[in-house]
């Protein structure tokens, strides 16, 4: 029934301003707005639907990768833009940049709304 549907995903924010702000200005995702909900245009994918919901609550799970070919370079980047990175101990424990050295290699962090995004070496997903 839905094989050859081009699906998309979508979430929820507490801020559209404030999601706006983050995807664009600090990660750097091609945005539009339509009818009050935020676009992410993400190469390779088809479009993410942020949609603003009073009574948001942040996911509890990872609800965007972004595949980067050098994940220590582009944590040392998002550092320096202000972000802060998870923290996590056990099985997928991170260092102190918030780096786990599994394969993938991987880290995670937060947009404003509390949502969980990560970082992962490229092609080994």
């Amino acid at each position: 029934m839905f094989k050859n549907t081009k699906a998309f995903s979508g979430f929820s924010v507490n801020d559209i301003q404030k999601a706006k702000e983050f995807y664009h200005n600090i990660l750097g995702i091609e945005i539009s707005e339509r009818m009050g909900l935020l676009v992410l245009h993400i190469a390779g994918s088809n479009p993410v639907i942020v949609y603003p919901k009073p009574n948001h609550v942040p996911a509890t799970f990872t609800i965007l990768n972004f595949p980067v070919p050098d994940v220590e370079k582009t944590v040392d980047e998002l550092i320096a833009k202000g972000i802060t990175f998870e923290q996590y101990t056990g099985q997928l424990q991170t260092d102190e940049k918030g780096i786990s050295h599994g394969k993938p290699m991987i880290a995670w962090f937060k947009d404003p709304a509390g949502n969980i995004l990560s970082v992962l070496e490229e092609g080994k997903m």
